[in-house]
């Protein structure tokens, strides 16, 4: 099998280029149908799993469920999934992603995919990153927020996948030596960044 996964800074429009590279390889693309699986595999809603991916839970988030698992008789709970939801989430998208890369080629967007297949010498990993103000850039295009509110949300985002995947990988999320390439987008483009993933991709597998 051969395998692509695309790490994305929030902005950096790191899905697009997924998109673009799996049309023109004519893979199989996994984003939000990871999203969508692993809902349907626990039997919650795909705005709870989406609540939850690639981010932590709040200190208060962890210690209600560390409540609810050592102290039950305090938290009568009877559904099991309010107990520490992230940590289901993970497994099962590791479980999901597992499968799908033993069924064909694929391109695996975030979700710790460039972690969980870091060892696998079939699978090529790319960074999508941009400048902070291309990312808010991009998020004011696609979201019509202010510029205050879109460099918000991208440094919250990016923090968050940050801390997702030193939590769940001890690995450094940013770092170089969790990639075979990285790309600026904001200086490539999507399409750039896209051409240039894909003769790489083109390179190594075909």
């Amino acid at each position: 099998m051969a395998i692509v996964t695309i790490s994305r800074m929030y902005g950096s429009g790191g899905s697009q280029v997924a998109e673009r590279v799996a049309d023109a390889l004519g893979w199989d693309v996994l984003d939000n149908a990871v999203v969508d699986a692993v809902a349907q595999r626990l039997g919650v809603s795909v705005a709870e799993v989406s609540a939850h991916e690639e981010r932590v839970p709040s200190l208060v988030e962890r210690l209600a469920a560390a409540m609810t698992v050592s102290v039950p008789e305090m938290l009568p709970v009877t559904d099991t999934t309010l107990q520490a939801p992230e940590e289901r989430i993970v497994a099962v998208t590791k479980a999901v992603i597992e499968e799908a890369v033993q069924a064909g080629h694929a391109v695996l967007v975030g979700r710790g995919a460039q972690c969980m297949l870091a060892n696998r010498p079939d699978a090529l990993h790319v960074y999508c990153y941009a400048p902070r103000a291309a990312l808010a850039a991009y998020v004011v295009s696609e979201r019509g927020v202010s510029q205050d509110e879109a460099l918000h949300i991208v440094d919250t985002m990016n923090h968050q996948r940050e801390q997702y995947v030193r939590r769940h990988w001890q690995r450094e999320w940013r770092a170089v030596e969790n990639y075979d390439l990285c790309v600026n987008t904001g200086t490539l483009g999507i399409d750039g960044a896209a051409r240039l993933v894909t003769d790489l991709a083109r390179e190594r597998f075909e």
